[in-house]
């Protein structure tokens, strides 16, 4: 049960507070302590500006950020309506200048964000003291910045930001020792090839000295294995860097606080579409059932409708979000899933289909408990929901500058739609070799999932690798379906590339 909530709100808003927080519960939300702060616009966009925390590590990109939002104020182009945190307890920032239907709005948002932080499973792992984590941080950092200078400091945080998207969001749940693996899996026993003989054959067919050769080769291979470095393709690459790479003690400590954060907001990256959905569907309730008052009706809708507008060849996280929501409670409440509903035929017959199961509210209860983005798509997006809300593939006409629709087919919607979300968007990266043509050199290899390598985005960070590790950094990538290393060196500007041929010597692991 969610402990009450400690505000600085105006008696007003603190008594609208109240009633919502009782009704979330009643329908079942469960958060952590939810503290409410209202601020003036531009503590709201410094606040913005530290990615909702109060204290941060100082960095320049700080600075941008509360000069970007100001601006954007500045031309009203856009305004904060809130901010909720990740944390426990949870923290959320109510805007001054909001009137109190948009305060409303916002505080039954925040609840359904806090359920969602706390149910959601690839939350499950994340700090639930990052308030207090982040604060310790920046101490850190400025206790590096008297010593080594703020130059020196902020390069190297320049440095690693360019990579701190080099993780593996899925690493936290899987425990993945090499060391103790090796220990522990038996160890391989040599097995000849034989041919198939009877026994006085035998010697013929299967010579001693081919059985020989072919331990010897398994011997070689077995040596081999042991001294590849890393065991298996290793897709963390900053906690590779901070086991192996050559960085002095403080930069050590600074990678370390990039790596902490990235793990952090990795889940929010992930769960982007069910996590604004969920907090939609729960402020479309909430405020139209219950707390919209006659005279707010107006300006309710207006904003609510701003917030999941989404226009042709557009995307909208809250839009396909609560949408998707609503579509699996309706088709639960109804029964329309599974083998029975599949197999109907006629006209109408699965628009029809009403078994009156009423599972829908739990079902989505379930959902917002389990999946992430890729895997909410990949089960629960329908060719009927597609078009619905018009979700085709748009391109703009080179003569009209219209868009017009370029694909309306539900497999390659579905599918352009998943390789956006999965891995971000980004490309599966992983370091293959650490000690490629026994130089030590780094090898990553692009694991190809239909999603080619942005070279122009790529290359900056393959010579940030390469002055973090000290040595050549090396990148085999496949660009325009044709196959290509990228070398970049520690202190050269240019990157190399050549194409991936016979005499291209092979790193340690094959990556596929």
């Amino acid at each position: 049960m969610p402990s009450s909530s400690h505000t600085d709100l105006s008696p007003e808003l603190l008594e609208h507070m109240k009633a919502i927080r009782a009704k979330a519960i009643e329908y079942g939300l469960d958060f952590y302590e939810v503290i409410y702060e209202v601020l003036p616009f531009e503590i709201m966009n410094q606040i913005a500006a530290y990615q909702g925390f109060p204290t941060r590590y100082p960095h320049w990109r700080w600075g941008m950020e509360y000069e970007k939002l100001s601006k954007r104020d500045a031309y009203g182009l856009g305004r904060i309506y809130e901010m909720v945190i990740n944390n426990d307890p949870c923290y959320a920032y109510l805007q001054e200048s909001n009137a109190v239907t948009d305060q409303k709005l916002v505080m039954a948002h925040v609840y359904g964000h806090a359920d969602f932080f706390k149910h959601n499973n690839w939350f499950s792992r994340t700090n639930r003291k990052m308030m207090d984590e982040m604060a310790n941080h920046a101490t850190r950092v400025r206790r590096h910045v008297e010593r080594h200078g703020q130059d020196a400091v902020e390069r190297f945080i320049d440095m690693c930001l360019s990579v701190e998207h080099l993780i593996d969001p899925h690493s936290i749940f899987v425990r993945r020792d090499a060391a103790a693996a090796r220990a522990q899996a038996p160890e391989e026993e040599f097995r000849a090839d034989l041919l198939p003989a009877k026994d006085y054959m035998d010697p013929f067919i299967n010579p001693q000295g081919e059985l020989e050769r072919q331990k010897t080769e398994f011997e070689e291979r077995r040596k081999a294995d042991k001294q590849k470095f890393p065991a298996r393709p290793t897709r963390d690459v900053l906690l590779f860097l901070l086991r192996h790479a050559r960085l002095d003690d403080w930069q050590q400590d600074i990678l370390g606080i990039i790596r902490d954060e990235a793990y952090y907001f990795a889940p929010q990256a992930m769960t982007k579409i069910m996590n604004e959905g969920w907090a939609t569907y729960w402020h479309s309730k909430l405020m139209t059932q219950h707390f919209v008052e006659a005279s707010e009706i107006v300006h309710y809708a207006d904003q609510h409708s701003g917030v999941v507008h989404m226009a042709p060849g557009g995307f909208n996280p809250y839009k396909i979000g609560v949408e998707m929501f609503k579509d699996i409670e309706r088709r639960w409440d109804r029964g329309q899933h599974g083998p029975v509903w599949d197999r109907l035929e006629g006209v109408g017959a699965k628009d029809r289909h009403d078994d009156k199961s009423m599972k829908g509210r739990e079902k989505i209860f379930e959902v917002r408990r389990i999946y992430n983005d890729v895997s909410f798509i990949d089960e629960f997006l329908t060719e009927e929901f597609v078009e619905r809300l018009k979700m085709y593939q748009y391109r703009k006409d080179p003569q009209s500058g219209e868009l017009k629709v370029a694909s309306r087919d539900f497999g390659r919607v579905k599918q352009t739609l998943l390789h956006h979300l999965t891995n971000r968007g980004d490309p599966f990266m992983y370091v293959a070799d650490a000690n490629y043509l026994n130089r030590g050199e780094l090898y990553l290899a692009h694991q190809w999932t239909g999603l080619e390598v942005e070279v122009a985005r790529a290359m900056p960070v393959l010579k940030t690798l390469a002055r973090l590790w000290g040595r050549p950094a090396h990148l085999q990538a496949r660009v325009s379906d044709e196959m290509w290393l990228f070398t970049a060196e520690p202190d050269d500007r240019e990157v190399r590339k050549q194409k991936i041929t016979a005499e291209i010597p092979e790193p340690a692991h094959h990556v596929t």
